[in-house]
């Protein structure tokens, strides 16, 4: 019994983390150096300077010593395998995608359950028997090659289909004969960002970059974008260049056609805007003709055309978008409307027969009005609740079309359409271990520091105690005019599950309330988005559904900064926060991978004195104050990440660790062979869920029902 004893001792005093006196953790050493810069007259200090270095042994070292104290203390969380396992069986069922038409052959996806990735099926009518087309679950034994863009010809007869390795954006596009499964000798390489735009069944357009000369293949600064076209069977060393602009290195460029291959359309984009040109199959590629110049906020979207008349949705002088159509031989390019704005932002548009569907956000949830071609009002597609989705997804001539519809608790579903009859029907209901009767989902209001109504979803079982006692998640992004709406997680449905309440905030600088709305969260105005989120915390707070001790900030990527700097900012109101794949170091974002793209969110600490002001002012890593408790931090990032660059996170969680005043931790957890997100095999997103879970489970002091 003794030798027992002991040996669980041993057991248990392996798997703490070390401590240091006082009974904080022991972080590893991370030397502060003397680098520092000068902003317009300001010298500002950059200690960790050598972390970005990536692949340094000194960097390496640090990353692997922080993995081990983050491991030890997470792995000594008692929930944490009951979590896991908990989830492992949450998310085995099987899960399809909406059918869609190319030529007379149908596709969809299917995932059996915990497959690493879906795979492509096949049927010759959409009734038949399928085959497996693609499975990228066989791309590589580890499933870090992932299946990233794919495109087929109009008949249906080739797919263009992207890999892509460890999480990385790098994407190289292989083509397969449909009839027979086989890929064909075709390879292209270093292509990112882009898609595949045929011509016919001859070849097609892509976007690609020169390969990188030295160092860090993955991580490195992205040079300028290209277009070329891919002759079938020819090898990538004789594609023609279409276009390359060295003087705008921060632009993305492509090609789209319309559905029917009539028009080539030529895009050059900054922010969330983009300019567009035109024109006719078979036209040489000089022949582009500019309709609009780019304007770094305005954009065009071309959704159909009828002899000479582009179709095309825009915030061209509405704000909320608008749907217009144009003359391509009117050298005016007057657009006319068809349908104007609305009080509500215009999401997308389908056209499918001679009717348009129009995609609406209402407060931030989704709403499908019909037109005909005049803009005439034809009907509506009713949708279960508050949630997203509800746009069908076919050819103009198609006369069945399918949609899908999802929310916080109902699971993605699978709607068949008949354009003749409007008459929806569930074509796909997921069978999920989830039982969604015992929650609601409710759409909250706050007020922002300037006045400004944020809205908030709040999900939470339907007895919930109003005593602050909930523990409860608050995500949110807030930029680069992306909308945040309602959608299905299993790892919500699973947090719901152990007794918490899921909060989503409606933050200025996104793209539900249209271009104002964005407008209001970049640039000089960033600090609204903060504000919104404080509002939101502060709010969830009053109304006793949490309490500081029971709230966690949460949010990934441009939501990372937004937890960043609201912990910098209120360190007092929140219990736990997660920052994900966070833009931390904001004077210095732009000289690292795809970074430069952002400066018409962010601008950039080096163009004016104005811009360096306001970026130095809510920085997340050059905000960390010394003498400050902060909230128990994870930081989380990749080591592949090559949209956000991993040492964004490792400068601001070594800065944190150095300020921390409190005995609260701060982790970083660095996952392998990973990029921004996505990409990962199926086991690396469970060890994932089941590591934030338990560190919020141990954070926010809460036994979860399990």
């Amino acid at each position: 019994m003794r030798r027992l004893l002991l040996a669980l001792a041993a057991a248990l005093f392996a798997a703490s983390p070390a401590l240091a006196a006082g009974g904080t953790l022991a972080y590893p050493d991370a030397p502060r150096g003397t680098i520092t810069d000068t902003y317009f007259g300001t010298s500002v200090a950059d200690p960790y300077r050598w972390m970005e270095d990536v692949d340094a042994p000194q960097t390496t070292a640090w990353v692997k010593a922080e993995g081990d104290l983050t491991r030890s203390y997470l792995d000594a969380i008692p929930q944490r395998n009951a979590i896991r396992d908990a989830y492992r069986k949450l998310i085995d069922y099987e899960k399809l995608s909406a059918p869609y038409r190319q030529g007379k052959r149908w596709f969809y996806s299917r995932n059996s359950g915990l497959q690493n990735q879906s795979v492509i099926y096949v049927r010759e009518s959409e009734t038949a028997p399928a085959r497996v087309l693609l499975d990228p679950n066989k791309l590589a034994a580890d499933g870090t090659v992932a299946l990233g863009g794919v495109s087929f010809t109009h008949d249906g007869k080739y797919l263009a289909y992207a890999t892509q390795s460890s999480g990385a954006d790098w994407q190289t596009w292989h083509v397969k004969d449909v009839a027979t499964g086989k890929d064909l000798a075709d390879k292209i390489e270093w292509s990112k960002f882009s898609g595949a735009t045929w011509v016919g069944d001859g070849g097609f357009y892509y976007e690609a970059y020169d390969k990188p000369k030295d160092g860090n293949a993955t991580l490195s600064a992205l040079g300028v974008q290209k277009v070329y076209f891919h002759k079938l069977g020819a090898p990538q060393a004789s594609d023609k260049l279409v276009y390359a602009s060295p003087e705008h290195p921060d632009q993305f460029v492509g090609i789209g056609s319309s559905e029917n291959e009539k028009y080539y359309f030529f895009y050059t984009s900054k922010g969330g805007g983009n300019s567009l040109a035109w024109k006719r199959r078979g036209e040489p590629d000089s022949a582009f003709r500019t309709v609009f110049t780019l304007d770094p906020v305005v954009h065009y979207n071309v959704v159909g055309d009828d002899g000479n008349r582009l179709y095309i949705q825009t915030n061209a002088g509405a704000p909320r978008e608008r749907l217009a159509w144009l003359d391509v031989t009117d050298p005016s390019h007057a657009l006319h409307d068809i349908v104007p704005q609305s009080a509500d932002k215009l999401e997308g548009v389908s056209l499918i027969g001679n009717k348009f569907y129009l995609g609406y956000l209402h407060d931030a949830h989704s709403v499908t009005r019909i037109t005909d071609l005049q803009g005439r009002p034809a009907g509506t597609i009713e949708l279960p609740g508050i949630g997203s989705g509800g746009v069908p997804n076919a050819w103009r001539e198609d006369r069945i079309a399918y949609y899908i519809f999802n929310s916080y608790t109902y699971p993605t579903t699978v709607y068949r359409y008949d354009t003749k009859t409007g008459k929806s029907t569930v074509a796909v209901q997921p069978k999920i271990a989830f039982d969604r009767t015992p929650y609601v989902t409710e759409q909250l209001f706050t007020t922002s520091k300037d006045g400004t109504r944020i809205p908030v979803f709040v999900t939470h079982r339907t007895d919930m105690k109003l005593d602050g006692s909930t523990p409860t998640i608050l995500y949110g992004y807030g930029g680069f005019d992306i909308s945040l709406t309602p959608s299905f997680s299993s790892g919500a449905a699973l947090w719901l599950r152990m007794g918490g309440a899921y909060a989503v905030a409606t933050l200025r600088g996104g793209g539900e309330y249209g271009q104002a709305w964005h407008d209001a969260g970049r640039l000089a105005n960033k600090q609204h988005v903060f504000d919104d989120f404080i509002a939101a915390a502060q709010m969830l707070i009053d109304k006793k559904i949490t309490s500081t001790p029971k709230l966690a900030a949460n949010g990934g990527s441009n939501g990372g900064l937004l937890v960043g700097a609201v912990v910098n900012q209120r360190p007092d109101l929140f219990g736990a926060a997660i920052p994900e794949v966070g833009v931390m170091d904001m004077l210095r974002f732009q000289k690292f991978t795809v970074g430069k793209a952002w400066t018409s969110d962010y601008g950039a600490s080096d163009a004016s004195a104005d811009q360096f002001k306001y970026l130095y002012a809510y920085s997340p890593y050059h905000n960390v104050k010394d003498g400050v408790k902060y909230p128990p931090v994870m930081v989380m990032t990749s080591d592949h990440d090559d949209r956000v660059f991993p040492a964004h996170s490792f400068k601001y969680a070594a800065a944190l660790q150095h300020a921390q005043t409190g005995d609260a931790p701060v982790l970083l957890r660095v996952e392998s062979k990973a990029g921004h997100g996505g990409g990962r095999p199926t086991e690396k997103i469970i060890e994932d869920v089941a590591d934030r879970y338990a560190f919020l489970v141990k954070t926010l002091d809460f036994t979860p029902a399990l």
